[in-house]
């Protein structure tokens, strides 16, 4: 086994054994809590740029499935890109010899065709409760044969952090994509760095799917005379997304119905003209309650983000809070008074985790259709 080590900012140096790919990477690392679904987390492009700690013990038990196992739509299953998008990986214990019927590689030899290093062999739930005592923080990780320590602590205090590049620039597509559903009305798809979970859920509703970069001008969405649009998730500050807040803002001078899943709620809130803000650890898993304000309902839900709405900051918009986060009462949603615009911190697609906001899209769709029959 080669080494590897783990170094933060304030100065922790953590030691284990390396696998996947040797190199070293920085990046702001962070901790998720879901038990499964690491396929998915690791191509999800709103990681990108970040080091993923996995609090639960044992990753790499079921393998690495194909990406030719695919939907109807021939999206992939079990992947939400076409990449790895995490700079590194920190677990416990790594499976070396999974068991599943669909697995094609060891999650080990994942990471190593696509250049991620990752570090087993420590205690990540106690790294994990130094991050919530001490907040997100920047660090380096390395797998190599030799391991100079003194050298990554002289560099500890210049590490770049990834929040203060546009990464939704680095995660979008770069031109137009249609996904056909053979039905219709049409909607567009702003991507920040959509997952393909997003995707499948409008074309399993009928809907005709036009993938648009997160910077195409609002003049061109709307001159593809679509019915809704779906402002998708992605990766890093908010406030760096000015380009798709100028968009936006032009959306919503018009009568279209808008969906904004994660990053995309953040930028409806930011183009009404609310202020967002960096939260101490962020929400990352797949068992976070949210409760309805308007139905007093509770359901658990999957995220992944570092930033949230400031809920004060709404009240001179024309949008009112509609969910709640019940741990730390954060805004999770976010619903226009008068116009069939809404967004969600959370994510309704799930991949992974719970699929019972699901019926978030069916509200969409309904509202998309009724749109088309103006």
């Amino acid at each position: 086994m080669v080494k590897a080590i783990l170094a933060l900012e304030d100065g922790t140096i953590l030691e284990g054994n390396g696998f996947g790919y040797p190199r070293e990477v920085s990046g702001e690392v962070v901790f998720s809590t879901g038990m499964t679904g690491y396929t998915e987390s690791l191509t999800d492009p709103s990681y990108f740029g970040q080091i993923l700690i996995q609090t639960y013990p044992l990753i790499g038990n079921y393998g690495v499935p194909d990406y030719s196992i695919t939907d109807e739509f021939e999206i992939p299953l079990h992947f939400e890109s076409n990449r790895i998008q995490v700079k590194g990986y920190v677990i416990y214990s790594l499976t070396r010899k999974p068991s599943h019927w669909s697995n094609k590689k060891t999650l080990n030899e994942w990471l190593y065709e696509q250049e991620i290093p990752g570090i087993e062999g420590i205690d990540t739930r106690d790294l994990t409760k130094k991050i919530r005592a001490k907040g997100t923080m920047l660090g380096i990780l390395k797998v190599a044969e030799e391991i100079d320590l003194r050298e990554i602590e002289a560099r500890l205090k210049e590490i770049e952090d990834p929040n203060e590049r546009d990464l939704v620039k680095e995660v979008t597509i770069d031109k137009p994509v249609e996904y056909d559903s053979e039905k219709s009305p049409k909607v567009v798809l702003i991507d920040c760095g959509t997952k393909f979970g997003i995707i499948r859920n409008l074309l399993q509703r009928g809907m005709d799917v036009v993938r648009v970069p997160y910077d195409y001008p609002a003049e061109k969405i709307l001159g593809l005379n679509p019915f809704g649009i779906v402002i998708s998730n992605g990766p890093g500050n908010p406030k760096k997304c000015d380009k798709t807040v100028q968009i936006v803002r032009k959306i919503l001078e018009t009568d279209l119905p808008v969906m904004g899943i994660c990053l995309g709620n953040q930028i409806l809130a930011l183009a009404a003209g609310a202020d967002t803000y960096k939260l101490k650890f962020g929400h990352r898993g797949q068992n976070h309650p949210c409760v309805d304000l308007s139905t007093g309902k509770c359901y658990i839900t999957s995220q992944n983000h570092g930033y949230a709405i400031d809920d004060e900051s709404l009240k001179e918009t024309e949008f009112d809070v509609w969910f709640k986060n019940v741990n730390d009462k954060t805004v999770e949603g976010i619903k226009h008074r008068k116009k069939p615009v809404f967004g969600t911190q959370f994510h309704p697609e799930a991949s992974p985790g719970p699929y019972e906001m699901g019926f978030l899209f069916d509200h969409f769709i309904k509202e998309v259709k009724k749109y088309a029959k103006v």
